[in-house]
């Protein structure tokens, strides 16, 4: 029996339902499972959970007090969401006075079209709360559950002060059997409009989730696990089952940050791009400064106030189908094998490729045409994109991903002879189209994020990263790597994921109290939900434009001795790493302290018919495992002890701050010491600066070294 301390993460997906178990001191990836998931069963996918909870603690011989942390990530909620299966909506709008007008036309959400035919139903009722009582609000969901609604939204105007009439209306409509929330549950931003909309569709998940969250709880309960079931967010964190309940919008999309979450905990990526690659589609996001972008997410084409990571998804992956028009190959997917139902050719065993002859068919009605091709006998195969790359030599020798190479020629050859050309020319076509497709997102989201190319990675995950990814790198002259257990990166993710949590409100010029109040409220929330506090992490950002106050917190759930992957990069290697982040050749090593090491360039270059010398500096700061956590030109730094924090850097700060007769305004700051970085740079008074300073550095003592670091 094992007796190893061990993390399980479960993703639950469309087709399979996959586990993992990862040792929780060497984070080494011990057991992989994969099941059929259970969608037709009685209690649905939580039968596949409860199945492949038992069989992997079985097969491992895992006692289940060994299990100290176990999450599981879920499509349900996008299922739920793609499909039209959701609960039907009653919303309760409620104002009074000048804004009563308003307010009914804000709280009225017209039906949502989730996709094609299928729409997220709603029915609006409103009450003025000059007149708000008891019997008033029964009345508002009688009529509400009279017309169909299985779930209710109560949304106020300004309820995220005082939410006591929202919480009114969610007892009594839980008196009466129905499952009810508020707005202010969900977002404490201003904005009536987007905040009643993003409740709608959280509401309109709950019954389906909360029963899937009933049942896995309780089969992680009945297997003996002691460890609290966590649940993957689409921001890439974990959240409590308890949250799940209460905002089931949150696991929205956390299919699609599990792999980028799982890619992180392996790979050293500062800038990159990350690749989820499966059988049909490519999930695409952008990690900068070793973090995943994020972005408000959108239903129906509507924003929301769900805070999610900036996936894009295309339809090219491993089982591609190549698209024939007018005798020359024009597209790449969307279509995949997996979807048309027949086997890749690359995967085929070579004597049972016999007599191919080219066919071309609509995999669905009003689909174009797409190349096969049939064997004697009659049997198809489908030419994909997985078996172009294995024709090219892309396929590392051992990869998930790796076919049959005199399978994919005999295959290809009937489509090459038909076109007039060779079988590696047709492949070639095949690709360049693929690359040229992804490549166009690609772009995009390096200049959204402003990503220096010359340092930018390209990192596989899923069964069929190595299809793409090499011969992308190959192409546009990238670095690349697929990442470790690709195929299960996405379940590894789960396994391996932070508590998080935010919190965001609507603050006009916030106070001291006001930051201070809100860092107090995030840690006990994250806390609550499963974060040890000495972990604990907090970000705090003031958007003066849109008078937004945000706070950000993550969190492990267990104290670490150790990071993942805690392999220290000796100093030659940290500098290379370092120069490369800048584009620079001579940088130096100025500081060292904790896990963290600031490299400085400095370029001098002649102006003016060489009259005058241009200066410019250049700062990286990379932590022990060689990932670049920062970088910036022109900046200026300063290492000094805590207990000079009212001298030195008190006069650090006031040299880097632009006066002018109307304010100050200070830098961005960041600080870092022992394991922590702390990015100060929403904060913009220097009152605001310290107190946050004061409070992170609170348990340091007089001699711990920062360093601090300033850029306007």
């Amino acid at each position: 029996m094992s007796t190893k301390k061990v993390r399980i993460g479960i993703d639950v997906g469309g087709t399979f339902t996959d586990a993992t178990v990862i040792d929780n001191d060497t984070f080494e990836l011990i057991s992989k499972l994969k099941i059929p998931t259970t969608h037709h069963h009685e209690t649905g996918v939580a039968s596949g959970i409860v199945t492949i909870i038992n069989q992997i603690l079985e097969e491992n011989q895992i006692h289940p007090d060994d299990v100290i942390f176990i999450a599981h990530g879920t499509t349900q909620a996008t299922n739920a969401l793609l499909e039209g299966d959701v609960a039907r909506v009653g919303i309760v709008g409620m104002g009074t006075g000048m804004d009563a007008r308003s307010a009914k036309s804000e709280t009225l959400v017209e039906d949502l079209e989730l996709a094609p035919g299928k729409y997220l139903k709603t029915f609006h009722t409103f009450i003025d709360t000059k007149e708000l009582t008891e019997s008033k609000i029964e009345e508002a969901i009688d009529l509400l559950a009279g017309q169909g609604a299985e779930v209710i939204v109560a949304s106020e105007a300004y309820s995220v002060d005082d939410p006591s009439n929202e919480l009114k209306v969610i007892d009594l409509a839980k008196k009466k059997g129905l499952y009810a929330t508020g707005g202010h549950e969900i977002s404490q931003l201003y904005g009536l409009k987007v905040r009643t909309r993003t409740a709608v569709v959280n509401a309109s998940l709950i019954p389906k989730m909360m029963e899937t969250a009933n049942m896995t709880e309780k089969a992680v309960k009945d297997a003996g696990i002691k460890s609290q079931l966590m649940i993957m967010r689409c921001d890439g964190g974990v959240m409590s089952i308890d949250e799940v309940r209460k905002r089931p919008i949150l696991t929205m999309l956390s299919g699609l940050a599990a792999g980028v979450a799982g890619a992180l905990m392996y790979e050293k990526v500062s800038d990159g791009i990350f690749f989820e690659v499966g059988g049909t589609s490519v999930d695409i996001s952008v990690i900068k400064n070793g973090k995943v972008m994020i972005k408000n997410a959108q239903v129906g084409g509507h924003k929301t106030y769900l805070q999610s990571l900036d996936v894009r998804t295309l339809g090219v992956a491993g089982g591609s189908m190549i698209r024939i028009d007018g005798g020359r190959i024009t597209d790449v997917g969307p279509r995949s094998a997996h979807i048309a139902g027949i086997e890749y050719e690359c995967f085929a065993d070579p004597s049972l490729i016999e007599s191919p002859n080219l066919k071309l068919i609509s995999p669905r009605e009003g689909d174009p045409d797409y190349a096969i091709i049939e064997c004697a006998g009659g049997k198809p195969y489908s030419l994909t994109l997985a078996g172009a790359a294995n024709l090219l030599g892309f396929i590392p020798e051992d990869d998930y991903a790796k076919g049959n190479y005199e399978s994919a020629k005999k295959a290809w050859k009937p489509l090459a002879d038909s076109l007039g050309i060779t079988i590696e020319e047709a492949a070639e076509q095949v690709m360049r189209i693929a690359v040229e497709k992804v490549m166009k997102v690609v772009k995009e989201m390096i200049f959204d994020y402003e990503l220096d190319e010359n340092f930018i990675l390209l990192v596989g995950g899923g069964g069929s990263g190595a299809v793409l990814i090499p011969a992308m790198a190959e192409y546009e002259r990238y670095n690349w790597k697929i990442a470790k257990n690709a195929p299960y990166i996405s379940t590894i993710g789960v396994g391996m994921a932070m508590v998080r949590e935010q919190i965001e409100k609507t603050v006009i010029a916030p106070t001291e109290e006001d930051v201070m109040k809100m860092r107090t409220e995030i840690i006990e929330r994250i806390v609550k939900m499963g974060a040890e506090e000495s972990t604990v992490d907090v970000t705090i950002e003031i958007d003066a434009q849109k008078n937004i106050l945000r706070a950000i917190a993550t969190g492990s759930t267990e104290l670490r001795s150790k990071d993942l992957a805690a392999n220290q990069v000796d100093e030659n290697e940290l500098k290379k790493i370092a120069a490369e982040s800048i584009n620079q050749k001579n940088v130096q090593l100025r500081y060292k302290t904790g896990r963290w090491n600031l490299f400085e360039a400095k370029e001098e270059k002649k102006v003016f018919l060489g009259l005058f010398k241009s200066k410019k500096s250049f700062v990286s700061i990379l932590d022990r495992e060689g990932v670049v956590r920062f970088k910036q030109a022109n900046a200026h730094h300063l290492f000094f002890p805590k207990n000079e924090l009212a001298t030195s850097f008190d006069e650090f700060l006031d040299e880097q701050t632009i006066y002018s007769d109307a304010n100050a305004t200070i830098p961005k700051v960041f600080i870092f010491f022992k394991e922590k970085m702390i990015d100060l740079s929403g904060l913009q008074t220097k009152e605001h600066l310290m107190k946050m300073i004061d409070v992170e550095t609170k348990y340091l003592d007089g001699e711990s070294e920062i360093i601090a670091i300033t850029y306007q």
